[in-house]
């Protein structure tokens, strides 16, 4: 991170000259706009006076030591990140300055890496929960502004789509909606009904590839008594159903030839004929269709009626696939964190970079579908309150998290064996903790010291 792309303004609060003196001319190099308070009641003067992002501040002082500072202080810092600092403190005062509000604790003596450590940690962490809350915040503004039934985007290929859906709905025109398997397509059918004039009567969706087609022509347009073996009564088709409605056939390619025949007459004189049935009858259901086939190459090979397509394709919509606009990634994922949080009972609170990069990089075949069932996945399947790659399929690049213990080892020391697991688990902490030391010691059951002596001479450098 460029320290000096975006100076921040910090304050050292310290008795020790010489301490003061060392940081103060340490993070003057390093970009930081430097204040400086010889104790705590200086320091809440300061405070009066001037906004700081970040405080450095000593544990033991006259006057007014670190721990009664931060008491003093806690409710008026708002978003300020404090640091302490001590030679004398235990992990039990490290774990009291959490409580009382501060997001690390460092032992003295430190060296200079390692104060410029602690705060690039502690401004990455700052910048990921201010990304969160304001992906949360598009997400409210666009779920009231880019909303459409139920679905939101921000891409502008898919607010143009839903203004276009939005003007449909309130004509009866027959719509045909085309895209890849999970980009939505019922969803835009969905809200075309519900957001018109059709929207208190059925809405009746029909899969015309998941019905055999021995009894797809009954059940679209019904039976009479005795039409065939089996048929002990009369049975409304799903067009009857629909009827001031909408009738919404999903993968409309797959209807049988003698189906599309009978289809068309629907469309072009509102009426069907029941199996067995020798009068016609008047039906009023609009009709919304939806494929991922070509259809223009499906009238070329015979397998689609030339006419029935040129009637159902009054208007179109093409719904682009999730890898053209990745866009709204961030937003859906996100918007299925809060859904699976709320469903599972979960209380996952951030998406780590290294997550949102790898969900950015992957194709999406399955579209927004496959988004949702691989962010349920890891909601499900997450240990902390932070999404990590370890909880994505290994489909999107991650690294396998089932692997047999022996696979981490080669031979039989037990003390390399402890090396590999400790170090492995100390990058596992620290990553669930957004590079949050103490938190990250506390998870392993360690002191602070203990850790740093770990990470130092396992070379971890986060």
């Amino acid at each position: 991170m460029d320290f000096t792309a975006s100076p921040r303004r910090l304050l050292i609060i310290d008795d020790e000259e010489n301490m003061r003196h060392m940081l103060s001319v340490l993070l003057k190099k390093a970009g930081y706009k430097v204040d400086i308070a010889v104790d705590g009641l200086m320091g809440i003067q300061m405070l009066d006076q001037t906004s700081y992002e970040f405080i450095l501040c000593d544990i033991k002082m006259p006057k007014m030591d670190g721990m009664a500072f931060l008491k003093s202080v806690r409710d008026k810092i708002g978003e300020t990140t404090i640091i302490m600092m001590s030679a004398y403190g235990t992990f039990d005062t490290a774990i009291e300055a959490m409580k009382l509000g501060a997001y690390d604790y460092i032992s003295k003596p430190f060296n200079s890496d390692e104060i410029i450590l602690a705060l690039k940690k502690a401004e990455e962490r700052e910048q990921l929960r201010k990304e969160n809350i304001k992906l949360k915040a598009q997400v409210k503004k666009i779920e009231g502004n880019y909303r459409f039934g139920n679905m939101v985007a921000k891409s502008k290929s898919m607010k143009e789509i839903f203004m276009l859906a939005e003007k449909m709905a309130h004509h009866d025109t027959t719509v045909l909606i085309f895209g890849e398997s999970g980009t939505g397509k019922e969803l835009i059918a969905k809200g075309i009904h519900f957001s018109g004039e059709r929207s208190k009567n059925h809405f009746v969706p029909v899969n015309c590839g998941g019905i055999p087609e021995n009894l797809l022509e009954s059940e679209l347009f019904g039976y009479k008594k005795g039409a065939f073996t089996g048929a002990e009564k009369n049975k409304a088709g799903l067009f009857q159903e629909a009827d001031c409605g909408t009738m919404f056939l999903d993968e409309i390619g797959e209807l049988p030839l003698f189906l599309q025949v009978k289809l068309l007459r629907v469309l072009q004189d509102k009426e069907i004929r029941p199996i067995g049935d020798a009068k016609t009858r008047k039906v009023d259901a609009r009709v919304i269709a939806a494929t991922s086939k070509n259809l223009e190459d499906e009238v070329k090979k015979g397998t689609f009626r030339e006419d029935l397509f040129y009637r159902i394709n009054v208007m179109s919509i093409k719904l682009p696939p999730l890898r053209e606009r990745t866009e709204d990634i961030p937003l859906l994922t996100r918007l299925f964190v809060d859904r699976f949080n709320q469903k599972i009972r979960r209380d996952i609170q951030e998406i780590s970079p290294s997550t949102m990069s790898l969900l950015l990089k992957h194709d999406w075949p399955g579209n927004v579908r496959e988004l949702e069932n691989v962010i349920e996945r890891a909601v499900i399947l997450s240990e902390k309150k932070i999404l990590l790659p370890e909880n994505l399929p290994e489909a999107l690049g991650t690294k396998s998290g089932n692997k047999r213990i022996d696979d981490f080892f080669e031979g039989f020391s037990l003390k390399t064996a402890r090396k590999t697991m400790e170090k492995r688990l100390i990058s596992r902490a620290l990553d669930a903790t957004g590079g949050n030391r103490t938190k990250a010691a506390r998870l392993l059951e360690i002191s602070h010291p203990s850790l740093l002596s770990k990470m130092k001479a396992y070379d971890i450098k986060k």
